[in-house]
């Protein structure tokens, strides 16, 4: 008796499996992933600066600096009324406790121009005294002082 194994039929080749989404469009997939992350980086950095521009317009030097500008006749005179503090406020203001230095400039319009508030301070036994706290007008040489125009007008804390 001779038996000799019958070979097996080969299986029915199965259909190649079809490619999911990611597989046909990998490259799209990337790009986008790219312009997620930029987004999330200038989020990132635009939160940044709202942080940083709110600290500083919520410090005392900044808001004596405006305050003195606003109520001095010739920035009036010069800007017009409502005087409207900008963005995009430069400079730094370091405090440690009752110490502390600022040096700014504050953009500013009005409606009958726009300017800089140029302020240097010192902060010295919880007060802050100015050095310098000058008026620009956009287009001008000439700054109003208004330490010497506000002398009577002590900075308010």
């Amino acid at each position: 008796m001779n038996t000799r194994a019958t070979p097996l039929p080969n299986p029915p080749a199965q259909p190649p499996q079809p490619k999911n989404w990611l597989q046909r469009h990998w490259l799209l997939a990337i790009i986008g992933g790219c312009c997620v992350l930029m987004l999330l980086f200038a989020g990132f950095i635009a939160a940044l600066l709202i942080v940083v521009e709110g600290a500083i317009k919520k410090s005392d030097a900044y808001t004596q600096a405006l305050a003195q500008a606003r109520s001095n006749p010739l920035v009036i005179e010069k800007f017009g009324r409502p005087l409207q503090p900008g963005w995009f406020i430069s400079g730094n203001i370091q405090v440690s406790g009752p110490s502390g230095n600022a040096d700014i400039s504050i953009p500013i319009s009005g409606p009958k121009a726009k300017g800089t508030i140029y302020a240097v301070a010192k902060k010295s036994a919880g007060k802050w005294y100015f050095d310098k706290l000058e008026v620009e007008s956009e287009g001008e040489q000439n700054r109003i002082n208004l330490l010497q125009t506000n002398q009577d007008i002590p900075a308010q804390q």
